[in-house]
């Protein structure tokens, strides 16, 4: 992806999400994201890869990401799923992800680099109390050994 990436951007496309594309475009926070595909025909919809954060069973994995902007952002949270199947607490088979800025604690004043850089942090310290996945949440809590060996599983055999 070009850093001097020209955009012909529909005219009913929210001046803020064009300004967040842009954003990821220059990789405003390269310690997490590895690269950005932006669709073109749709500036509210686009995939993220995100660098597996250092010290965690997840260092070294490569997580692919969509990311829906909804018309009325940000007044509604950016919905993010993920595709690289991932071992944790928090995030399901199917890739959604349980973190309460997506949900009840959404502000207008976050921002997309906002909710990436949580995600990262999420990563790294999963939320055992909020789990999506309570067998995995249990494990992380009690069996941190098999946890971490499973997550590390996961990155090798998904996150390349």
């Amino acid at each position: 992806m070009s850093m001097n990436k020209t955009f012909n951007v529909p005219k009913s496309t929210n001046s803020r999400i064009l300004s967040e594309i842009k954003s990821l475009i220059n990789h405003d926070i390269p310690e997490i994201i590895k690269d950005v595909e932006i669709n073109d025909d749709n500036y509210g919809e686009h995939i993220v890869y995100l660098k597996g954060p250092k010290d965690t069973p997840y260092e070294g994995g490569v997580f692919k990401l969509s990311i829906t902007m909804p018309h009325d952002y940000p007044h509604r949270p950016p919905i993010l799923k993920f595709y690289t199947p991932v071992y944790h607490p928090n995030i399901s088979s199917c890739g959604s992800i349980c973190i309460d800025i997506l949900k009840d604690q959404w502000s207008t004043a976050l921002r997309l680099s906002s909710v990436l850089l949580s995600l990262c942090i999420l990563l790294a310290n999963p939320n055992p109390n909020d789990p999506l996945v309570p067998d995995i949440a249990y494990e992380y809590t009690k069996k941190r050994e098999q946890y971490n060996i499973k997550a590390s599983e996961y990155v090798k055999k998904y996150a390349n």
